[in-house]
């Protein structure tokens, strides 16, 4: 989500912003419709354009290049199979990587096909058509139909309990390597073979219980979503024909994203007939790190040897210079397919290349550029973008930002709904006001400790998943005696008995019921909070600085929580379905602000600006070179290096082409790490830019206060 540059504001204010919105619009709904007319067939699209639109003639892969319009192809080809091509949209999907993707999507097609022809048609994620299968075909991959998933940090909590370290960052590389493995379709025995590093050997160990813990909880991970399904239809021919004779026809964006488990779900369903229209660009493939394979463009190729392959080089978004040098950075990559964008949108201004002195130079500088530049070309802030490789970089140009009231959103940032500490007391909040929510049970339960531990929950797990009953619903079943010692069963039942009294405080009967007058929200928090022990459990586990900072956060919680209680007069049940809803408008929040944005790289894929500012362009950031894993295999670390600059190489190429009219490139001849001041080189992709005599080098020192708010004034004289 977004952080705001107006830190005093809490960040639940700018949600109930969000929830006023959205109230707002939902009012709104009324008006009435305006009649829908049927578009031409592929209108206004060019000769590549059209002829993907129109190839139904065995599997196609567009081959689109940034800025050509690929969103355009694959709704205007859902148009034509359902207007003219006799498809039931019951028959069609269409799948993305992101949520948001999936809504523009929806929202596009509306004007492809009349109401009643999309009636049916699948719009969505791979992970959400994975939850959908799974949810019908449950039974047959062992779940029960209301089986949980569990959010990562909860996923990491069975992690932390298999390995017994606190230790942070060796937790998430196990997660990851598991992750890996799932995404690859590697099963714990071939894990066990294949690690070859330490750290490999660790994750391969914990792995099979890792999953054997997930069964228990009747719970899958995000990678069982796509997983699970792809083994259920290789394996069972009646699930595979039923799936392959519902969903008709597929169009698949961002092909190059996929992993070898999305590329296995995409042939199982597509089955022989194979009638599936690919979507992707070697060239932005930029997701190695979590699983996704260049590869799998290329292996169409082999798999389908009567694969369409149609090229999108008209560059739709960015000026010349711009397109010009992304060509030239890409193409010293090796390619898979052969192709250059070019633009008719004029040649543009020349790429300004500054080198500053270190990171406050960097951030003050492009700060007051930033400014002058909106006065000179009457923009908006929104028109400009700040792209960095981490996120660390985003700090210097924040205060930068600050300093000149510039009002900015940093995209990528935590959500305040996704703070562990906010999860945690949310957690019992959803178990008060549903005892069905399995996902908030094993959360309350565990956080913070309370002596249940992994082999009782994995026994609850397993019983309730026999019976077809929440987990919190077994705790008071006679049958749990057989399974449990006393002591273990006594711990569960305090538990329960203590979200039993809470939910009489709420004013909720143990089956869901209103009983009772409900006592005020905030003296049940309140006591929640006391009951639980939760600030000296945050003193526990982290150092005083991080329990100080977490234990605020959790304050901020509750009062916001409190005030809003007394405010609408709402029982802790009714402020639970408020929160649901708040989060889940900051999901699907639509609002395009009038403020800078700062972007990770990898957050920018997708976006476009008018005027971006790429910074930090230097070697060890841009590349990021990472660090060499391959435990003295000089070969393997070689190869791995190589690999390493290719893909960073294609993350320069998604950041040039980010940019519409103008684009800014800076890098820092000294940068901190620590308190020492490091030599930095200008990354090898400013000269592969091959810019030359176009470039405009610009020398300004670092300025002091003065000189800087001097220069600003200048700028703005100059644009007046």
């Amino acid at each position: 989500m977004t952080a705001s540059s107006t830190p005093d504001v809490p960040p639940v204010s700018s949600t109930v912003r969000k929830l006023d919105r959205a109230q707002s619009q939902l009012d709104a709904k009324g008006a009435p419709a305006e009649p829908f007319v049927l578009p031409p067939v592929a209108g206004g699209m060019n000769d590549a354009q059209r002829e993907a639109v129109r190839h139904l003639d065995g599997p196609c892969l567009v081959l689109a290049g940034a800025g050509s319009g690929k969103t355009r192809v694959i709704t205007q080809k859902i148009g034509y199979l359902l207007r003219d091509c006799g498809y039931n949209a019951r028959n069609v999907a269409a799948l993305t990587f992101t949520n948001k993707a999936a809504k523009e999507m929806a929202e596009r097609v509306k004007s492809v096909a009349a109401p009643n022809q999309l009636k049916g048609l699948t719009i969505s994620t791979f992970h959400s058509l994975g939850v959908r299968l799974l949810r019908e075909e449950a039974k047959k991959v062992g779940l029960k139909p209301a089986f949980s998933i569990l959010a990562s940090d909860d996923a990491l909590g069975i992690v932390q309990d298999l390995i017994a370290t606190t230790d942070k960052g060796r937790l998430r590389a196990v997660q990851n390597t598991i992750s890996l493995w799932k995404n690859a379709l590697v099963e714990p025995d071939e894990a066990e073979r294949i690690a070859s590093t330490e750290g490999e050997r660790e994750a391969a160990r914990a792995y099979r219980s890792y999953n054997a813990t997930l069964r228990a909880y009747q719970s899958v991970d995000f990678d069982d979503l796509i997983r699970l399904p792809a083994q259920l239809l290789e394996r069972d021919d009646e699930a595979r024909e039923r799936w392959q004779s519902r969903l008709r026809y597929m169009l698949v964006d961002e092909y190059q994203d996929t992993n070898a488990c999305q590329y296995r779900l995409v042939q199982l369903i597509t089955g022989p007939r194979a009638m599936f229209t690919a979507v992707g660009d070697d060239d932005q493939a930029i997701y190695a790190w979590r699983g996704a394979t260049i590869e799998n463009l290329a292996k169409l190729t082999t798999d389908y040897p009567n694969l369409k392959v149609i090229k999108l080089e008209q560059n739709y978004r960015s000026v010349q210079r711009i397109l010009a040098a992304a060509n030239r950075v890409i193409e010293k990559n090796p390619k898979l397919f052969d192709k250059k964008l070019w633009s008719d949108l004029g040649a543009g201004d020349p790429i300004v290349v500054v080198p500053m002195d270190g990171e406050e130079a960097e951030a003050e500088s492009v700060a007051v550029r930033i400014s002058a530049a909106r006065f000179e070309k009457k923009a908006q802030w929104k028109d400009f973008a700040i792209l960095y490789r981490s996120n660390h970089q985003a700090r210097a140009m924040e205060q930068a930002l600050r300093n000149l009231k510039i009002p900015y959103m940093v995209s990528g940032g935590q959500s305040f709904f996704d703070k562990a500490e906010v999860r945690d007391v949310l957690a019992y909040l959803r178990l008060i006001a549903n005892d069905e929510d399995d996902p908030a049970m094993i959360r309350a339960i565990t956080t913070p400790k309370r002596g249940v531990g992994q082999a009782t929950l994995e026994v609850l797990g397993n019983y309730a998943g026999e019976r077809e009953i929440p987990l919190f619903a077994a705790i008071f079943e006679t049958g749990l005696e057989q399974r449990l010692a006393a002591r273990q069963l006594a711990q569960l039942r305090e538990f329960g008995e203590f979200i039993h009294r809470m939910q009489w405080r709420a004013g909720r009967g143990a089956s869901g019921e209103a009983i009772t007058s409900a006592e005020p929200a905030g003296e049940i928090l309140d006591d929640l909070l006391r009951a639980i022990n939760y600030e000296r459990y945050l003193y526990d586990t982290f150092d005083e600085r991080g329990a100080q900072a977490r234990w605020q956060t959790v304050l901020d919680l509750t009062g916001w929580l409190r005030r809003k209680a007394e405010e609408d007069n709402m029982t802790l049940v009714e402020l639970v379905q408020h929160i649901a809803l708040i989060t889940m408008l900051e999901k699907n929040d639509e609002e395009d602000p009038d403020v800078v944005r700062l972007s990770t790289l990898h957050a920018s894929k997708g976006l476009e600006y008018p005027h971006v500012y790429l910074v930090g362009v230097e070697e060890g950031l841009l590349p990021h070179l990472g660090k060499d894993d391959e435990e003295g295999d000089p070969a393997k670390a070689a190869e791995s290096l190589v690999a390493r600059v290719q893909e960073e190489r294609r993350l320069m190429y998604v950041g040039i082409t980010r940019a519409q009219r103008s684009l800014h490139v800076t890098w820092c001849k000294k940068r901190k790490r620590g308190r020492e001041d490091v030599a930095r080189e200008p990354s090898r992709f400013i000269e592969e830019m091959g810019l030359g005599g176009e470039k405009i080098v610009d020398t300004t020192p670092a300025m002091s206060a003065k000189d800087r708010l001097g220069m600003l004034k200048a700028l703005l004289n100059k644009g007046g």
